[in-house]
């Protein structure tokens, strides 16, 4: 799967649904599945060094000379994973993504499910 590194900030931001523009110095012309991963640096509250989520790239929007944003939507849970993340696009291998479609924002989750998975997934690796 194709993937991108963001830090970890950002990251979690797309993790939970608050950041669904990725603001780039470069297009793509790739739609589609995209990997989020966490950059090494260590930021507080967050899972540096993983890959956290799967999002769609919808579109690629130009903005001006060198800006263009990406819009992601359809967010899916993963369990976290180590990743050393890269500059621009890279590749991950697919068998290393484990989706829990039960806790995705559409599915509608009970507290209950998600404060588990929190528990279980997130809060071990959190910094």
């Amino acid at each position: 799967m194709k993937a991108l590194s963001l830090r970890a900030d950002y990251a979690w931001d797309v993790f939970s649904g608050d950041k669904t523009v990725e603001y780039r110095s470069w297009p793509t012309k790739y739609r589609g599945d995209l990997l989020i991963c966490a950059t090494a640096q260590k930021i507080p509250e967050t899972i540096p060094g993983h890959a956290i989520v799967v999002v769609r790239v919808k579109d690629v929007k130009k903005l001006g000379d060198r800006q263009y944003a990406w819009q992601l939507d359809n967010v899916r849970v993963i369990e976290p994973f180590p990743v050393k993340g890269r500059q621009r696009l890279f590749n991950v291998d697919d068998s290393l993504i484990k989706y829990h479609p039960e806790i995705d924002d559409e599915n509608h989750p009970s507290d209950a499910a998600v404060e588990a998975f929190i528990d279980k997934y997130l809060a071990p690796l959190m910094y």
